[in-house]
């Protein structure tokens, strides 16, 4: 078996809006120590990330205390949602997921971003076979990830744990094929 948590970043400062650079605020950096104690008793054998600093700063903690190294994966980047900023988010959102291939000019789909996750979570899956993996993971990708095992999980869903940094799910796999999914919220006993 094969176990993959992946972890939605702590909480970032919107201020900052470009998208790689966004670093965690003051309760992000805080909230990480969250992930640190959850990880901790895991037996993780490797720490991943997508490159984007937000979710590489909330895996960091745990990896620094371990002495282990964070590698960064391209592919498990929060979708892209266009050239620059938009002020409605939830409206966005919304037809993304009523529309799984609903994009802005220069943006990607929800199938696309989940297309691309799969792929780096199967490689993965090869590359870790029988091991425990974090990885350092965002709300729409790892939403967009938890749909493709579990097609109910939509747009409500995401809704509710929109604002829910850090959050954890726990995916279990034998060889390739998904046994488990289970999310985890970090601040139910804090």
């Amino acid at each position: 078996m094969t176990t993959l948590y992946f972890i939605r970043h702590a909480q970032p400062n919107f201020n900052n809006h470009d998208d790689r650079s966004r670093e965690l605020t003051p309760k992000g950096l805080e909230d990480r120590k969250l992930v640190t104690d959850f990880l901790s008793g895991k037996n993780i054998d490797a720490v991943l990330s997508s490159p984007f600093q937000r979710a590489i700063e909330t895996v960091r903690h745990f990896a620094d205390k371990k002495r282990m190294t964070v590698t960064t994966i391209e592919s498990f980047r929060e979708r892209r949602i266009d050239s620059g900023w938009i002020d409605n988010f939830h409206e966005f959102s919304k037809k993304q997921w009523e529309n799984f291939d609903y994009k802005l000019p220069g943006g990607e789909s929800l199938r696309e971003t989940q297309e691309r996750n799969i792929a780096a979570l199967r490689q993965t899956l090869s590359d870790y076979e029988g091991k425990n993996v974090a990885i350092g993971s965002h709300g729409t990708a790892l939403s967009a990830i938890i749909n493709y095992f579990d097609p109910s999980f939509g747009y409500e869903d995401f809704s509710r744990i929109k604002n829910l940094m850090p959050w954890v799910v726990e995916f279990i796999f034998e060889g390739q094929e998904c046994i488990s999914i289970r999310p985890i919220n970090l601040f139910e006993n804090k």
